[in-house]
């Protein structure tokens, strides 16, 4: 997969001009980036990939306008996103019934905090996984409780921020004198002669209307999926896999041994055959309900094309 004809940005100058570019290419439609995903993932067609990547270029920009905090050039945070972006199309298989936004949204941030990670230095960040954790968090979680206050948290802000994040208070204290200066610098005005400050310009990490809308979607379908799988299974294996994988406190294999009168083992043995038993059907209604779509949208376009004939 080559980055090759997809929009450049070059440097900081170049971002209002690339940011532009990019919301000229068109988002896709399920259908559309359905069809585009498997003609990736069975023929490795460029066009196609270059077509899931380009509609979600603006994906990969506010993501990384989220990371603008840390110091480093808005520019190649984008870069690195993109990088994730291109290793999401890559791995994507469009059959799991998600869409590549909501696939695609880890691996961007993977990228995008690998990259941060690398670029400071092990003496700011820590090495542990409680600081690395503090790094990427502490921010968002001061702005939540508006602990804006220049230099040491108050006692009372260090205890509710270690409570939120599940760190010592030490450690809070610790990360927030170690980001300091990156914080320092949000508070600096974009221009000699203007009021307004970098920090008015980071994003609201919420999801837009449409996003939400696409997502609320997803999970309806993917709702009625597994709902139509479950009831296709044996009762007994429909009520392990609710008891295993759908509730919010799983039962153990020693209470549903107990209570189907079988070893532990044989429940595990059930458990794993029935949850492979309901993610095939699971993927093959999906496969179905998509020809069926794409079966109905060709009759439809076939019929639209169609002239009247003219009446002699």
């Amino acid at each position: 997969m080559s980055s090759r004809a997809l929009p450049v940005l070059h440097g900081e100058g170049g971002l209002s001009r690339y940011l532009a570019e990019i919301r000229k290419f068109p988002l896709l439609s399920p259908e559309e980036e359905y069809m585009f995903a498997k003609r990736w993932k069975e023929h490795e067609d460029p066009e196609a990939a270059k077509k899931l990547i380009t509609s979600h270029l603006r994906l990969v920009a506010k993501i990384a306008m989220g990371y603008r905090g840390y110091g480093l050039p808005t520019s190649e945070i984008i870069a690195e996103g993109n990088v994730g972006l291109m290793q999401a199309v890559k791995r994507f298989d469009p059959e799991r019934g998600f869409r590549l936004a909501t696939y695609a949204m880890w691996w961007i941030r993977a990228s995008i905090q690998e990259f941060i990670l690398r670029s400071w230095s092990l003496v700011k960040i820590g090495t542990t996984s409680d600081q690395k954790k503090l790094f990427f968090n502490l921010r968002k979680a001061k702005n939540k409780i508006r602990a804006v206050e220049e230099g040491d948290l108050t006692p009372e802000h260090t205890a509710i921020l270690a409570d939120q994040l599940g760190v010592a208070e030490s450690e809070v204290i610790s990360m927030n004198r170690r980001l300091s200066a990156p914080d320092a610098s949000l508070n600096a005005p974009l221009r000699s002669d203007s009021e307004s400050e970098w920090q008015d310009w980071l994003p609201d990490e919420t999801a837009d209307q449409e996003t939400r809308i696409a997502e609320t979607q997803e999970v309806d379908e993917r709702r009625e999926l597994l709902a139509t799988a479950l009831e296709e299974q044996p009762e007994r294996e429909r009520e392990i896999i609710r008891a295993r994988r759908l509730q919010d406190e799983p039962s153990t294999l020693e209470e549903l041994s107990h209570r189907f009168g079988i070893s532990r083992e044989r429940v595990r043995q059930i458990e794993v055959r029935a949850f492979d038993r309901l993610q095939r059907s699971m993927k093959n209604a999906l496969r179905d309900k998509r020809a069926a779509m794409f079966e109905a949208r060709a009759v439809s376009d076939q019929s639209g094309a169609e002239e009247p004939r003219a009446v002699k």
